[in-house]
């Protein structure tokens, strides 16, 4: 079974996948030892956070300062190792009405790359207002301008990866993944 939520369905931060999607619930059952990662790409940073092994709890990991394709691969090739790390679900920049960004491609490409470069599967996900929630939480814990800027990319994965993981229960369950909490209209 793959599940795959497009983004011209109404409601919901969906899932979105082409040639990318991901094991169901059945199938995992038995092997719930990898982690899925989160991730928020940037040109200059990429934040990264990690789930728990049972899939219920993301939590920030990294900020990856970005230093060239080769130091980019190492760190992520021992993310997977360090972490067993089952799936990587990458932030995808869509417009307020569902339509992809300019800089979706580039995020497709990286996702390709990633996929090659750790031979682990990859699903794209609706990173709509991820960064803008991410700087209103730092703000109103009164961090500093320095500290949000070092936190401000982990934590958008980290915000990215829980809502994902909340719409996979979501549909493993049955319930209208839109009702999940965190859950933004498409339309």
């Amino acid at each position: 079974m793959v599940w795959v939520r497009t983004l011209d369905q109404p409601r919901g931060r969906e899932a979105v996948s082409q040639s990318h999607g991901f094991v169901g619930a059945e199938q995992e059952q038995g092997s719930r030892l990898g982690r899925i990662a989160g991730v928020d790409f940037g040109n200059v940073r990429i934040g990264i956070a990690i789930s728990d092994p049972g899939h219920s709890i993301a939590s920030p990991w990294k900020n990856l300062a970005r230093r060239g394709v080769a130091h980019d691969a190492e760190v992520f090739r021992r993310l997977v190792a360090e972490e067993q790390i089952e799936l990587f679900v990458v932030g995808l920049p869509v417009h307020c009405d569902g339509r992809e960004s300019k800089s979706s491609q580039q995020v497709r490409s990286f996702a390709a790359w990633l996929e090659k470069e750790t031979a682990v599967p990859v699903v794209f996900f609706d990173e709509r207002f991820t960064t803008v929630e991410a700087e209103g939480l730092m703000l109103s814990a009164n961090l500093s301008r320095k500290s949000r800027k070092e936190r401000r990319d982990m934590l958008a994965a980290q915000i990215l990866l829980t809502s994902y993981l909340q719409w996979r229960r979501a549909n493993a369950e049955g319930v209208d993944p839109g009702d999940s909490p965190g859950a933004l209209d498409a339309h």
